[in-house]
This record gives structure tokens, C-alpha cells and sequence, in this order.
């Protein structure tokens, strides 16, 4: 069995910094790309950031110059670093990776349990 844990959500003022923490864990042979997701009241769950195995990233332009993504393959874990924030930031966040799991070596598509962020005006 495997999962994506993450942590690091919670209130913050418009202005503020929050770092959200996602690990994987379970028979995993390797990760491919991890992203983040975020999902706000009454809209579509949408791609925030992206970071492939090699260390490629990409942003939608609504973060893009306030977030930044990042992973520690060695921890089988990605980071979303979040400054800058604005009341329109607020959502649930999600995890996302492909994971690559043994004993068969087949691509799982995984998602976290999600976590709530809120931004003050």
C-alpha cells in the first residue's frame, strides 16, 4: 500500500508564507512527477505547480513569481513554498505523483487527503 501524506496548511494573513509538506510512502520503487492541486470552493480542481523527477517545474501564472516547488527525492517528498499570499489563494491543496511501486514496477497515479489553506484579508 501507498500514500501521499501532506501537512503544513492553515490560516495565514493576506501577505504571509506558508510551506506545505507532502511524503510518500509504501513499497515505492521510484517517483516520477509530483505536483500540487488546489481546489476552492464551488470551482475545478486546478494545477498549481508541477515538478518532474529531474527537477523540471512549472506554475499556473496565478502563483507564478510567489510559489515554488521543490522535492527531496531521497525523502520521497515535494514542497510547495507559498509567500505572498493572497485571499484567492485559499483552497484545499492536494498532492499528486505517479509513483513507480514494487513489486511489479507499474505507474500508480496517487493524491493526498488534501489540506486547507485560508488567507485573511
Amino acid at each position: 500500500q501507498v500514500q501521499l501524506v501532506e501537512s503544513g496548511g492553515g490560516l495565514v494573513q493576506a501577505g504571509g508564507s506558508l510551506r506545505l509538506s507532502c511524503a510518500a510512502s509504501g513499497s515505492i520503487f521510484s517517483i516520477n512527477a509530483m505536483g500540487w492541486y488546489r481546489q476552492a470552493p464551488g470551482k475545478q480542481r486546478e494545477l498549481v505547480a508541477a515538478i518532474t523527477s529531474g527537477g523540471r517545474t512549472n506554475y499556473s501564472d496565478s502563483v507564478k513569481g510567489r510559489f515554488t516547488i521543490s522535492r527531496d527525492n531521497a525523502l520521497n517528498t515535494v514542497y510547495l513554498q507559498m509567500n505572498s499570499l493572497k485571499p484567492e489563494d485559499t483552497a484545499v491543496y492536494y498532492c499528486n505523483a505517479v509513483l513507480i511501486v514494487l513489486p511489479i514496477l507499474g505507474a500508480l497515479d496517487v493524491w493526498g487527503q488534501g489540506t486547507l489553506v485560508t488567507v485573511s484579508s
